[in-house]
């Protein structure tokens, strides 16, 4: 694979939600894909080869073939304490391939700090100190110091909350998980997990070193959005709490407590992209056709 061309056989670390759209969009252009899971048995048959990856298990041969031919690899899981645990256990294959020309990281915009509404894009400073900031920050750094020793491209990906078919305000409410949270003044963004995967594909193969901050229109409310998913699946709102209300769980009143928007005009020029759900209106009418 050239500089700059896209590949033509990606292995994708880790095929949970986003990693599988990730792959379906791949082998939709025609691109070879096979990831890594824990549980190959329990996986659905798409027609993408499934590997299991899981610590203190030795990478199989036919993991390592995959490695050796993969011209980009894309690590969706999520880090621990050590930093990425999927790159502890293919780092060695990944090195001694001779055809790997991008690597790719799925981190997280909790690596900022709250911003009590401001702004962040790709110049911010990453300054959160909580562990989750830590143990992504910390992947981070590993990929792309990585990259740098094997010579390769790379981009880390900045991520709000994903959703998407499965995964939304509609499928919580229907199963009574919904929370209907408040912090006045709280917005955020989000991000339709097939606009994920279709950054991810167009930033694969380009050179240097990126950092892309994807992003939704519109960072809006919470409790917003909770509303038009009732009002659009014929729901009832569940009562409201406040977010430090004591029946709130610390790692809820932990994700409401960061306050930011992200502005990704600099990730959609460099790509040439944008959202196809613009808002997230757009991404819960197209969930519930």
């Amino acid at each position: 694979m050239a500089a700059g061309a896209a590949p033509t056989r990606v292995l994708v670390l880790g095929l949970g939600y986003s990693g599988r759209h990730v792959a379906a969009l791949l082998q939709a252009q025609g691109v070879a894909c096979s990831g890594t899971v824990r549980e190959p048995e329990a996986a659905p048959d798409d027609g993408v080869v499934r590997h299991r990856l899981v610590a203190g298990q030795p990478v199989d041969d036919a993991l390592r073939e995959d490695i050796r031919s993969a011209e980009a690899v894309i690590c969706t899981v999520p880090p621990d304490d050590a930093g990425d645990p999927a790159l502890r256990l293919v780092a060695e294959a990944l090195r001694a391939s001779a055809v790997l020309r991008w690597v790719g990281y799925l981190s997280s915009t909790a690596v900022y700090a709250d911003r009590e509404g401001g702004w962040i894009d790709e110049s911010s400073v990453a300054d959160a100190v909580d562990d989750t900031a830590r143990r992504r920050l910390l992947a981070e750094a590993q990929w792309r110091g990585f990259a740098r020793d094997k010579g390769v491209a790379s981009a880390v990906f900045r991520l709000p909350g994903i959703y998407g078919p499965g995964r939304n305000a509609l499928v919580q409410l229907a199963e009574g998980r919904a929370r209907h949270v408040l912090r006045p003044g709280l917005v955020f963004n989000r991000l339709h997990v097939e606009d994920l995967a279709a950054v991810v594909v167009a930033a694969m193969g380009r050179p240097g070193e990126a950092l892309y901050l994807p992003a939704d229109d519109e960072p809006a409310p919470p409790q917003e959005v909770l509303a038009f998913a009732a009002e659009l699946g014929g729901f009832a709102m569940p009562p409201a709490v406040a977010w430090d209300d004591p029946s709130v769980s610390p790692a809820l009143r932990r994700f409401y407590a960061s306050n930011k928007r992200i502005d990704s005009r600099g990730t959609r020029e460099a790509l040439g992209w944008k959202p196809n759900f613009a808002t997230y209106r757009e991404g819960l009418q197209h969930a519930i056709r």
